[in-house]
Formats: structure tokens, sequence, C-alpha cells
């Protein structure tokens, strides 16, 4: 809980041992809805996890191939969602608040920026860009994985969800403007994190189609040892005390739909409860559970089961910044697929193409974007009431580090010589300077961060006044070193 999903990810693909039974038909028979659950929760299992994301899937995949798992996840299915499925309907998707079995749930932070919660078996995979690269060597080390099992694991995962992407004129010109602003090598097509530029993998096979976490969930899970309820909201941990000296979890309570509310039971002997709940779903569920600052608890009414202060802080969040170009040409659709990867702690993307005109997403504005790796910022999580539907109040205290700044800086200098490079020149009107496109751009109202000024010539400022999230957002459960067993 509390580290990235790239780190979640390798660290839960080691323990699968490549036998993988698919459901047949397409049909999915151990997936089902909370309310015709039945049976399901009568029984006991040896793993109950909660939330069926990136990690709740790929966790979902590998322990049922030996032991009885039951997987809860509070959204729905995104099989047979075209808006999920079909790239052309990304930002529909994004921002499908209202629907009924909408995937996507708004949340606003304190700091005035705008980001959405994924609801749906496959989590942020079925709402996010689809950009997919491998970890750092480093940061592979650094958790003291065995590099060539981590390689095995990463190509199951390939096997299934990454493409190499198709990449338009726009993405090519990107990439060529930042090796001519000095991101260089260009290290061509790589899943690998390498510095300098490079064209990455991605979730969206050549037709659009969009791969998830719940692909790699239904073609590798083993059928016969694994329940997944859909719907399915997870209200609180449930504990043993009695004769312990710390306590043990040994359920979940959870509600459906309709609003009742079900109890489920982990088997004897050393069964687990996992939460694998997102960022700000884990500390949320950890606290509703009555683990957490105890003074915050009791403000709230809930029991404290253990008074622990880390839970919910350290939160941190990979701030973004964006400039809009505004082109001579239309462009076609592309989501992120090449990468700056740069010295000074910094990520230059791009996207392009948002918006229909007649049977193709062509628009004559490209997005050139920056985030800042490894925050030093950090802000905190609390609860808003004790209902699970309920967001969590989340503050990321963006670039309250002076570094955290410094680096936006650079990553906003570096956007503007690739806009300027001989490479971009064919996109940009001749009549249209540098500064007319960063007041162009500054002007677009993002968040909901009260402006100090119009003047967009501090770079300082346009990375705090146009900051958005690119949900990389971490922390709030990684300090906590209990053990919910």
């Amino acid at each position: 809980m509390g580290i990235k999903a790239s780190t979640v990810l390798i660290f839960l693909l080691l323990f699968h041992d490549f036998l993988c039974i698919s459901a047949k038909g397409g049909k999915h028979s151990f997936v089902k809805e909370a309310k015709k659950s039945g049976k399901w929760t009568k029984l006991k299992y040896d793993y109950i996890i909660v939330g069926g994301g990136t990690a709740g899937c790929s966790l979902a995949a590998t322990l049922s191939q030996n032991m009885s798992v039951l997987l809860l996840e509070r959204g729905g299915s995104p099989f047979g969602n075209e808006n999920i499925t079909q790239i052309q309907n990304f930002h529909t998707n994004l921002l499908d608040y209202e629907s009924p079995h909408s995937p996507t749930q708004e949340v606003i932070f304190e700091d005035g920026v705008i980001s959405a919660r994924a609801r749906v078996l496959g989590g942020a995979t079925c709402l996010n860009a689809g950009f997919y690269t491998r970890a750092s060597p480093s940061e592979v080390r650094a958790m003291g994985l065995e590099a060539p099992l981590v390689e095995q694991s990463y190509r199951w995962v390939e096997s299934m969800v990454a493409h190499r992407p198709l990449p338009n004129e726009w993405q090519v010109s990107v990439a060529k403007g930042l090796t001519e602003a000095g991101v260089s090598p260009y290290n061509g097509f790589t899943y690998d994190h390498i510095p300098g530029t490079k064209l990455g993998g991605t979730l969206f096979n050549s037709t659009g189609h969009r791969s998830t976490a719940a692909d790699i969930l239904v073609q590798s899970a083993n059928p016969r040892k694994l329940k997944v309820l859909l719907y399915a909201t997870v209200q609180r941990l449930l504990f043993a005390t009695e004769g312990k000296t710390r306590p043990k979890a040994n359920g979940v309570v959870f509600s459906n739909r309709d609003g009742s509310k079900h109890r489920v039971l982990l088997k004897e002997g050393n069964s687990e409860v996992i939460i694998s709940a997102g960022a700000l779903g884990s500390p949320q569920l950890l606290m509703l559970s009555g683990i957490g600052p105890a003074e915050e608890l009791k403000s709230m009414g809930i029991r404290v089961i253990m008074d622990h202060p880390a839970v919910g802080k350290g939160m941190a969040d990979n701030p973004l910044n964006s400039v809009f170009v505004p082109t001579a040409i239309p462009i076609s659709m592309s989501l992120i697929q090449v990468v700056g990867i740069t010295k000074y702690g910094t990520y230059i993307e791009a996207s392009s193409g948002f918006g229909p005109t007649d049977t193709k997403l062509v628009k004559n504005e490209g997005i050139i974007l920056e985030k800042v790796n490894g925050p030093r910022s950090r802000g905190y999580l609390r609860l808003n009431s004790t209902n699970a539907e309920d967001n969590p109040v989340v503050r990321f205290n963006y670039f309250e580090h002076p570094v955290d700044l410094q680096r936006c800086v650079e990553g906003i200098k570096t956007v503007q010589k690739v806009i300027m490079s001989q490479s971009m020149k064919k996109f940009i009107y001749p009549n249209m300077n540098l500064t007319q496109i960063m007041r162009s751009s500054f002007q677009q109202r993002v968040n909901l961060i009260p402006r100090k000024t119009e003047d967009c010539e501090s770079i300082e400022q346009y990375c705090k006044d146009t900051v958005t999230s690119i949900w990389h957002y971490h922390g709030g459960c990684q300090e906590l070193t209990l053990r919910l067993l």
C-alpha cells in the first residue's frame, strides 16, 4: 500500500507460477454482482482482497492458483463498455461522473486540483492514458528484488496488455524536438526505463482497443479458486482481538448497491485480508476500521483498534503541468506514447487531437506536459465521513518543497525548447510566438486554484497556478509497519 502502481505490480507478479487457466468462451463464471453473490458470502477464504485495480487483479490472478480468494470491487465490469475499451472515448470515460455504471468518481483535493478515482474492475487501467513502461533497474534493486524474476514477471504482463504504439506525426515530431532540446539520446521503442527520449508501450492495440488489469485477471486466474464480487464496497475490516497481543484481521463488512451489508470471513490459520484499494482508498479503509491517529478516529466516533499516527500521512502526488499548443495543421488523436526522461527529475510527454470532427478525432491543438518525478512535498488524508463511498479529504501541498518547484521550472523550460525546435516548426502558426502560446495555455482553467495574477511571465507562478494531477498519488500507508495478520 502507498507505493507506485508499477512497484506494486512488480512485487505481485513475482508470486505467479505461470499456470494460466483462462475463463472459457469469454464468460467469467467467477465474476458476479454482490447482490447475486448468494452462498459465496457464506464461505471462508484464504485471502480476501479489497479493491480490484492493478494490484488487486494481479494478486487475485496469482494467489488463486493454489489458494481460495475472494476479490471485492466497489465498481462494475469493464467488459463490453466501449467508453472504457475504445480510445476515442477516453475523455468521455474519464469525465463521466454521473451515469449509473460510471467507472469514474470525481475527487477534488483541498489544493484545488480536480482528479478522478476509478471504481471498476481493472481500476485506473480502465481510465488512464494507457502508457506502459517498466520500472528503472535502480528501483528494482532498491526493493531488493531478483532481476531475472522481475524480467519474467514483466514479460507475463506484456504478453497480455502491452502493445507497441503507432505514433502519429505529432508524437514523432515531439520525439525529435526532445532530442533537439537536449533530452538525448533517442532510444527508439522500448519498455525499459532509460534516460533520454523513447517511444514507450501502450495499453491500446492497433485498433484502439484498451487492455486492462481485468484482462490479466480473467486470462490468468484459476476460476475454481477465485470469486469476484462487483459493486461490493468494503466499509470496514473485522478483527479478532480476544487473547491476542495485537489485532488480527479475520474478515470484512461490505455493502452492495441496495445498501444492504454483508459479512465475509477468512479461514483459520495463515489467511490474510489484503488492502489494495489505491492510495486514497487504502488509508481511508484502515481509518474506517479503527487503525490510524486515535484522536482523529475518536472525533469521527470510530472505535480505535490501534493508534497509528502514520496512517493518512505522507501523501504525495506527482505534479503535472501542461502547455497547450494551437497547431497550424489538424492532428489526429494520440495519448501518451513518447516520453523524455530528463536528468533533472522530470518526464516530458505529449498527447493530441481531442475533439470530434467527421469520423476521426482531430483537432488543431497538441499538448506537451511535464511531471515531477519523486516529489518531496507531502500532505495528508483524513476522513470526511464514516461512509466508504465518500471521498476522503486530501491535500498534497504541491510545490511546497522548493526542489519540486525547481524541477517543474526546468521541465517547462524544456517544453518551451521542444515547441520552438525545428522539428515542431510545421505545427506552429507563423505569427505566433512562445509568449503567446504560454499566455494562451495559462488562460486554460485546468483547476480550481485562485489565480494570484493573470501574468504568466514567471515560470514558477505558471507551475503553481496550472498544476494538475496525473493520478500518480501515493503515500498514506507507506510508513505503516503493522501487518494485519
